[in-house]
């Protein structure tokens, strides 16, 4: 009988041994697959590696960015190519139709050309950004100013937006970049109108139509936030308190958009300064701007999204950095008086 139980618990556990064995198996066919079918649309895209990023961050990132179907085979088929010591920052053309092995190849042999680093900051402006590729040596600010107002890039994102120097402020997005110096400018900008991109995908899209926000309408929002929020936990708190105001017909009061009227950051703003005749004076005028005051980042573009709900409708920024909130205009008064002496 025991040796009967015995031969049957064996033969059980052969049985598991096997059927993990042709599992993993077939998980493994599946995941040194590319990611994309054979014949899809999938384009070239720009894959960075920045210094000191290693094997596991690549491909972390490869499957964010769904460039690759599994980050765990992609680190398996690296540690056996000592991948780790070997990585070299820059630009990397990478495809969703490369299996991953195919990427790793690529990858040993380096970037194509030699790059210029470039890290653009969040809350930029449009002329900050040309300011930025002018220093560097990668064209002049009459090209920059001429293919930002006259070009067409083809976005379905700037479908509607206006003409005019300002037509693509919100939408250059930040980021480090490794840039071909023998790129014109125009290559350039559609680099950074490529990152951004990548933010609007599906979820967000549908994130939108339920909140009733246009694309431009979120990224201009989110401008704002990038301006005024001088931490990540504040982000969130802060687009709500603007969502809250847009709902009442409440002037959204921002300081960031006098301050970008001005020109200038003042940290106190006078009451000469908030009374300034411009479309940009969310003082004077409620709703949002014409257009984005800066480029926004990943965190306040996703605040706008994921907003924390609050009765606030005030906040102010103390000099120690803290953001203080309120609920009503007297409330707001009273922090005032308590926090900006």
């Amino acid at each position: 009988m025991g040796r009967r139980w015995l031969k049957g618990l064996f033969s059980t556990l052969f049985i598991i041994v096997i059927l993990a064995g042709v599992g993993i198996a077939a998980w493994w066919n599946w995941a040194i697959q590319p990611y994309a079918e054979e014949g899809s649309n999938a384009a070239e895209v720009q894959f960075m590696i920045v210094p000191g990023m290693n094997a596991s961050q690549v491909a972390q990132e490869l499957e964010q960015k769904q460039l690759i179907r599994n980050a765990l085979a992609f680190r398996f088929l690296a540690s056996q190519q000592n991948v780790d010591s070997k990585l070299l920052a820059g630009e990397y053309q990478l495809s969703a139709q490369m299996a991953p092995q195919e990427m790793i190849d690529k990858i040993l042999k380096g970037p194509a050309v030699h790059t210029e680093k470039i890290t653009i900051p969040e809350g930029y402006t449009t002329a900050q950004i040309i300011d930025l590729f002018v220093k560097n040596g990668l064209g002049t600010k009459d090209d920059y100013q001429r293919v930002i107002e006259s070009e067409s890039f083809g976005y379905s994102f700037l479908a509607d937006i206006p003409s005019g120097p300002q037509r693509l402020d919100g939408f250059l997005f930040p980021d480090t970049y490794f840039f071909d110096p023998e790129a014109n400018p125009k290559e350039n900008i559609n680099r950074m109108l490529q990152r951004f991109e990548q933010e609007v995908t599906p979820e967000v899209m549908t994130k939108l139509a339920e909140m009733n926000l246009t694309l431009r309408e979120w990224v201009n929002l989110a401008s704002i936030v990038e301006k005024e929020a001088g931490k990540d936990t504040d982000r969130p708190i802060i687009a709500g308190i603007f969502l809250n105001r847009l709902k009442i017909d409440m002037a959204l009061q921002s300081c960031a958009t006098i301050q970008y009227v001005l020109g200038t950051q003042k940290y106190i703003l006078s009451l000469e300064d908030i009374q300034v005749e411009s479309p940009y004076n969310t003082y004077k005028y409620p709703g949002l701007p014409p257009s984005p005051i800066s480029s926004p980042g990943h965190a306040s573009l996703d605040a706008v999204l994921n907003s924390t709900a609050s009765d606030y409708l005030y906040f102010l920024a103390t000099p120690s950095g803290e953001t203080i909130y309120a609920k009503t205009h007297q409330e707001h008064l009273q922090n005032q008086a308590k926090y900006m002496k």
